[in-house]
């Protein structure tokens, strides 16, 4: 290559990947479809390959195209962080710290914890990346998390905020209809509420003695949320955080001493954001208030940064 490609360039393969044609492109970057199409054959020009061929769906990417795209991804993340860092400085007057969390973290905890800290930093904008995947703080995908699982990179800052409890739930009303189990066996005769591809609720059950299958759940979704949802609206038995299902007066746990798992809580940055005021903030307000989350049940346990 005679010269590096600019990042305006690879912004509009992107868009061309992500919308499947020049004339999607172009509106999602509020451009013109020539200076779209003028963009990608630039790239190609330097790159010296084929990035997209027609289809009769629109422009499909070449396996050039393809082997670009994570790098392409990469450098539009690290775009995104690069405004946000720089709109994190002390200076200006509007910070903007992104968070990653789980589904139900994300809807059933953090809400009214991000409510309390509006209320003292109306200058911070707060993003919420809701997902059940690790969030690569490295490549800053995000710039806080909160995980279920200890961090494990070394440039990480992270803070253990103590251990939640999932448990058996099923809404009153579908107890009185079916019955309650009387023992984990029992369980088979009911509706269960699981998981779409097996994952650690499924192997958890399994050592506690039920050879789950997935063909024993009658509903079948990979998305915490809807299981809740189905929980609440009296579907069946599922799993579910004890501090979020003793909010609702309907949801009776079953099998306490049968059935119990525990999930650290744990947050965690990349550690040249400690010196930010506003990540600093955020930081210290989730850990603070993660904290009196997970004491309540009388699990806590923090440790310094």
């Amino acid at each position: 290559m005679e010269k590096d490609p600019g990042w305006e360039l690879y912004r509009s393969f992107l868009a061309v990947l992500r919308e499947g044609s020049l004339s999607g492109a172009a509106r999602t970057l509020g451009l013109t479809q020539p200076t779209i199409s003028r963009h990608v054959k630039e790239l190609e020009i330097t790159l010296g390959t084929s990035l997209f061929t027609r289809a009769q769906d629109g422009l499909r990417p070449t396996t050039a195209g393809r082997a670009i795209e994570p790098h392409a991804q990469a450098m539009a993340a690290a775009a995104a962080t690069l405004v946000r860092t720089i709109s994190s400085n002390e200076a200006l007057p509007r910070a903007v710290v992104r968070i990653a969390a789980s589904e139900i973290v994300a809807t059933e905890v953090l809400p009214p914890i991000l409510t309390e800290f509006r209320a003292g930093h109306p200058e911070i904008i707060i993003e919420l990346s809701v997902s059940d995947r690790a969030e690569d703080l490295l490549r800053r995908d995000s710039d806080i998390a909160v995980r279920m699982t200890r961090p494990k990179q070394a440039t990480l800052v992270a803070r253990r905020i103590g251990q939640v409890t999932l448990g058996l739930y099923a809404h009153r009303r579908y107890l009185g209809e079916h019955g309650r189990p009387h023992s984990m066996h029992d369980l088979t005769q009911h509706a269960l509420i699981g998981f779409d591809r097996e994952g650690v609720s499924i192997r958890a059950l399994r050592q506690l003695g039920m050879n789950l299958r997935r063909d024993d759940f009658a509903l079948r979704t990979d998305s915490h949320v809807a299981q809740l949802a189905a929980i609440r609206a009296g579907f069946g038995i599922g799993i579910c955080q004890t501090a979020v299902a003793r909010r609702d007066p309907a949801l009776v746990r079953l099998l306490p001493n049968e059935f119990s798992l525990s999930l650290q809580v744990w947050i965690a940055m990349h550690e040249d954001l400690r010196s930010s005021s506003p990540m600093r903030a955020v930081f210290e307000h989730l850990a603070a208030a993660l904290s009196g989350y997970v004491r309540a049940r009388g699990l806590a346990q923090q440790s310094p940064i």
